[in-house]
């Protein structure tokens, strides 16, 4: 007797085994010579090479399917798992260009706007990406996005996180608790993407191991950042020394995405944005891309465009 062991990376199980399990018997049902185990993200089958073999094939396609489609149901499993190249197409199929992954829960993340597709665009050709708009206009959740995707895809081998810890008024040593829960306030936002994108297990892994990385910027210094899918959110808090010190860490095989709000600098009035001054000199750099989201890329409630158009005409 032999074994196969299917990982599913950054998959749901609940998404491949369905409700109570339903997905898995229909699977099981298709290999009745085969021993199944499923604990977690790991799928074991035990039996002969070749049905293991054949069983191995199958459940490849289904994850490839599961990946692209971020749904099965009874019919395409079936369809799938017997070869067929004629799966039932998901209900978005007409907007599967604009997809860019498939999170947890059903959550289809896609462009919704212009700009933000020329973004996604953007980090297809260019290796430094600036996207620099008001709140709302879904910046950083279209960055951590296209970065999960890239780490999913194997471009990349880890994510990198970062944001300055500027306060917004308070001051971070009138907060409780250590360094790290003094800081995740201002790191919620990235948290909060990627929660809804990566199965809660295997974002813990990733956190335990490194693959996702997630520091306050002044973390970097020092370091060389290769291999990886860096964002820097929040950029219009940077000083021009510190956004200097990171855009200079980039390595060889890395992807960089600095995302900012121009009109929420929350730097002492004597500290220039480093983002404002990134603007204005790297403009004509090639392999670099600046992105302008405005209130027509807001997606929040239909009163934050409104309030951004207001204070747009105060200027």
């Amino acid at each position: 007797m032999a074994e196969k062991v299917i990982e599913l990376n950054d998959i749901d199980p609940l998404q491949l085994y369905g409700v109570n399990d339903s997905n898995l018997e229909q699977i099981k049902k298709r290999f009745p010579k085969l021993k199944f185990v499923a604990r977690g993200d790991r799928l074991k089958a035990v039996g002969d090479d070749s049905e293991l073999n054949q069983f191995e094939a199958a459940i490849n396609r289904l994850l490839d399917y599961l990946t692209r489609n971020g749904t099965i149901n009874e019919n395409t499993i079936e369809q799938v798992l017997s070869g067929s190249k004629h799966h039932a197409a998901p209900p978005d199929a007409e907007d599967a260009k604009d997809i860019i992954v498939f999170g947890n829960n059903g959550i289809v993340v896609k462009a919704r706007t212009p700009n933000q597709r020329l973004m996604v665009e953007s980090c297809r050709t260019n290796d430094m990406v600036f996207a620099i708009g008001p709140a709302g206009t879904g910046k950083t959740y279209t960055a951590v996005a296209i970065a999960v995707k890239a780490l999913r895809d194997r471009e990349v081998k880890k994510i990198i996180l970062t944001r300055p810890a500027v306060e917004a008024g308070e001051h971070l040593g009138f907060l409780p608790g250590d360094l790290k829960e003094k800081l995740d306030p201002y790191l919620q936002p990235l948290y909060d993407a990627l929660f809804d994108m990566i199965p809660a297990d295997k974002l813990k892994s990733y956190i335990e191991n490194y693959v996702i990385q997630i520091a306050p910027l002044a973390f970097m210094r020092g370091r060389t950042l290769d291999n990886a899918f860096v964002i820097l959110d929040e950029a219009q808090n940077a000083t021009e020394g510190q956004l200097k010190m990171f855009l200079t860490r980039m390595g060889a095989s890395a992807k960089f995405v600095i995302t900012g709000d121009l009109t929420q600098v929350d730097l002492p009035k004597h500290q220039p944005s480093g983002l404002l001054q990134a603007k204005r000199v790297l403009k004509d750099v090639e392999g670099i891309k600046f992105v302008n989201l405005d209130a027509k890329d807001v997606l929040r409630h239909k009163l934050v465009r409104k309030i951004l158009e207001v204070y747009e005409k105060e200027k």
